[in-house]
């Protein structure tokens, strides 16, 4: 089990099944599941997402997927998630992910959630290189990874279909060395 993470204004943590209330306060929004491959979720559809994510505690062997609840320290209340799946052993790559409540959005949670798991990520597990995703329409998503010191590195066009219709994408990508050289920036 990895973490907790702390940050100035967050605790990142592993998922617990007491989660429920606030895991579908954010699932349950259609503007939040708009971009994902799932649909606004019901109660019972989050529940299940919550026990998967409760098993997404590590990096144990590729092809796991550590997700973490982002908590504000403040409050207490699950905020989102932010994720690192590990894609490649001899490559050393892995993947972030992430999905925040829009009514905590435009506070910078975002932003520090996905740096502290660039960090572990980096820093802790040793990765070379990670990648992020988003549709081409997720404008808010594709800035934070700009934030992030990502650089776009392809636009791949009607490469997923779902929810009736072709999806573009972008991929952004940071190296360890990018990272390293920008830690000063990051309080690092």
């Amino acid at each position: 089990m990895v973490g907790p993470f702390s940050t100035s204004r967050l605790i990142l943590r592993t998922f617990t099944l007491g989660d429920l209330d606030d895991v579908w306060a954010y699932q349950r929004r259609p503007e939040v599941a708009r971009f994902m491959s799932w649909s606004a979720r019901d109660r019972e559809q989050s529940r299940r997402s919550l026990e998967q994510m409760v098993r997404e505690d590590g990096l144990r062997v590729e092809g796991d997927c550590l997700t973490l609840a982002v908590v504000r320290r403040d409050t207490g209340r699950v905020v989102g998630q932010v994720e690192l799946v590990w894609r490649s052993r001899e490559h050393r790559r892995g993947e972030l992910g992430y999905v925040l409540d829009p009514r905590h959005q435009g506070h910078g949670y975002a932003t520090e959630a996905a740096t502290a798991m660039l960090r572990y990520g980096f820093e802790t597990f040793g990765l070379h290189r990670i990648v992020a995703r988003c549709s081409t329409r997720n404008i808010a998503s594709a800035r934070l990874m700009e934030r992030l010191g990502m650089r776009r590195e392809a636009h791949f066009r009607e490469c997923a279909f779902g929810k009736g219709e072709w999806r573009d994408e972008y991929v952004y990508a940071l190296l360890r060395a990018e990272w390293a050289r920008t830690a000063h920036r990051r309080g690092g």
